[in-house]
């Protein structure tokens, strides 16, 4: 009889590990609270089909694991944009200050298809009868020899191994543990910091690169706007234009349509008057219920990340913690979810 194995959540280190089992003729349940996969990585397409990160984006030659999977898969990687002037503002009151980024050896790169085209290449390689979204797990119970996971939709699955892979605080706060985890475990869970929550980030379209037809890279870092960095979001080929970046915590306050406001208004005063007619605007806030609780204990970015109670197993051996944070390097990063799967996947 095959062993019966549960993932929970369906971010890229989920998916990823269920590929890895998929390969040895393993089969894994994947149990997705949301309505979609994928986790912090989110690629939506403009009015004009550009393609607009609104979660992960980049990576470089750092990170070796991703890169790996990225050639298995066939994916396509392609440099950052950064050719031109960049934008520094220090003070309200001063002119930005310009820079020029040197050509890069070890360049940030993007996916061809955007972020998203990974997790969908990986959702391909994966039997969609084992994927179940809008399914929340609020309890794990250790009966006998398996466990017996409950579901927000009433539902109840079982298996002999369960692997969760989505945020720690989250599953310290959403599911209720029988007979109950450690202690040092339950105290640890609540205090892991998930990396990109809280996080604002937006994407603009446009119609032409103006700004690289006026010499600017498109890159600009702000101590002053409600922009605090952002980048040229031009597609691969070239065809279809835009910016993405990070928008300043105190904008969470905002109406979505102040925002817009304010991003205009910033960029006009620096990249002039076709700033204000973008095709499209979306921002997106990462401090919804799939990666934030409330009861979460976080005092600094990567706080105990790769925490050793969170290398151990529990439940006898048939409960696990894996996803990125979970990771002792590259916590929080595409890469670390990439880890944390390969590490997982000879564990089972």
């Amino acid at each position: 009889m095959k062993e019966r194995i549960i993932i929970v959540g369906g971010g890229l280190s989920g998916l990823t590990l269920a590929y890895l089992l998929s390969k040895k003729n393993k089969e894994a349940i994947i149990l997705e609270a949301s309505s979609r996969l994928g986790g912090r990585i989110q690629t939506i397409k403009g009015a004009l089909e550009t393609p607009l990160e609104l979660g992960a984006t980049w990576f470089s030659n750092m990170h070796q694991h991703l890169l790996a999977l990225i050639n298995e898969l066939g994916l396509q990687k392609y440099p950052q944009f950064s050719t031109g002037k960049s934008l520094f503002q220090t003070k309200s009151f001063e002119p930005p200050q310009q820079f020029f980024v040197p050509e890069s050896e070890n360049p940030s790169y993007r996916l061809k298809e955007g972020t998203q085209s990974l997790i969908n290449t990986l959702i391909n390689k994966l039997d969609t009868k084992n994927i179940h979204l809008n399914t929340k797990v609020i309890g794990i119970t250790e009966l006998e020899n398996q466990l017996v996971v409950n579901t927000a939709n009433g539902k109840k699955w079982e298996a002999d191994k369960i692997i969760l892979c989505l945020p720690p605080q989250l599953a310290g706060s959403n599911i209720k543990f029988s007979p109950q985890l450690p202690n040092a475990i339950s105290k640890i869970l609540p205090t892991v910091q998930t990396w990109m929550s809280g996080a604002i980030k937006f994407v603009l379209e446009y119609n032409t690169p103006f700004w690289r037809k006026n010499g600017y890279s498109g890159m600009l870092y702000s101590h002053v706007g409600i922009i605090t960095e952002m980048y040229d979001h031009t597609n691969f080929k070239a065809t279809k234009y835009g910016f993405t970046g990070f928008l300043n915590g105190e904008s969470i306050s905002y109406s979505q349509k102040v925002r817009k406001e304010l991003v205009l208004k910033q960029l006009s005063e620096l990249l002039g008057k076709e700033t204000l007619n973008p095709i499209s605007y979306v921002d997106k806030i990462w401090t919804d219920e799939f990666i934030l609780s409330e009861n979460s204990t976080i005092k600094r970015p990567h706080q105990n990340n790769g925490h050793p109670t969170l290398q151990q197993s529990y439940l006898n051996g048939k409960l696990f913690f894996s996803g990125s944070e979970t990771n002792t390097r590259f916590g929080g990063y595409m890469e670390g979810a990439i880890i944390a799967a390969l590490k997982m996947n000879t564990n089972l």
